[in-house]
């Protein structure tokens, strides 16, 4: 391990812990392709699909956590949302990615790009006007919250993501959530799945520890200041950044995967 990599990885881990926390995702649909193909650039050995889905497992748990915290005193968190969503993903994430370990490779990318389509289209689907709602007034379906949680989370354990882009979307799109609350509570459910998906990871022996280690402490230092811009910039702006980074995400993953 030299200092190229060390700095490579660092710079990564950074980057997209800085917009987990200012867009309420864990970072693992930035993370996920950066690790692909940025290291090979720098001329440093290329990651397996399953080494980073377990780099990002471990790191989502830091980031998710570190924004949380930075938000903690802004009355956004939805702790209803949280208890529904946070033990339905953390369920589906512990089976997903115990379950990733008997999938190739090419299996764990595809399944990575077919979660970033279906958060692309979701992000630029219409949504209802809700920002203007009273956070002590905004409720949801309890029963959808709940199976579309479940879902997200075995979708997302596979590929080592906590889920966060998919949550984000389903919050704003399905569920009518303020894009603020939606931003911090993500972060809150992120980290619960975020858990399971560790365990996964951990037990089935996906995960490369020193470059791990290295992004949780990028995570530690980026995700509070990214929490901390994403409070001063609008919504719609928040919004359109989001779903340009999932958008071009989920075009460069199918290309490599068909071209």
């Amino acid at each position: 391990m030299d200092l190229t990599f060390i700095i490579v990885v660092f710079a990564i881990g950074f980057i997209g812990s800085f917009l987990s926390g200012m867009l309420g995702v864990g970072g693992s649909i930035i993370k996920y392709p950066m690790l692909l193909y940025i290291p090979p650039m720098f001329g440093l050995v290329a990651f397996t699909a399953h080494e980073v889905s377990g780099i990002s497992a471990v790191q989502v748990l830091f980031a998710s956590l570190a924004g949380v915290w930075a938000y903690r005193k802004g009355g956004y968190l939805n702790k209803p949302l949280i208890i529904y969503m946070g033990g339905a993903i953390l369920l589906g994430s512990l089976l997903g990615s115990y379950g990733s370990s008997y999938l190739s490779e090419q299996a764990v990318n595809v399944v990575y790009g077919i979660l970033a389509v279906i958060a692309a289209v979701m992000m630029f689907v219409p949504k209802k006007p809700v920002d203007d709602i009273p956070l002590n007034e905004v409720t949801f379906n309890k029963p959808i919250a709940t199976i579309l949680a479940l879902i997200v989370g075995i979708a997302s354990g596979i590929v080592g993501a906590a889920g966060g882009f998919l949550l984000v979307p389903i919050m704003l799109t399905v569920l009518h959530i303020p894009t603020r609350m939606t931003i911090v509570t993500s972060l809150a459910v992120t980290f619960i799945s975020s858990s399971g998906g560790s365990v996964g990871k951990l037990v089935t022996g996906q995960v490369a520890y020193w470059p791990a280690i290295i992004m949780i402490v990028a995570s530690l230092l980026a995700a509070p200041l990214g929490a901390k811009a994403g409070k001063n910039m609008d919504t719609k702006v928040l919004q359109v950044i989001l779903a340009i980074l999932i958008a071009g995400t989920a075009v460069k993953i199918w290309f490599d995967i068909l071209v």
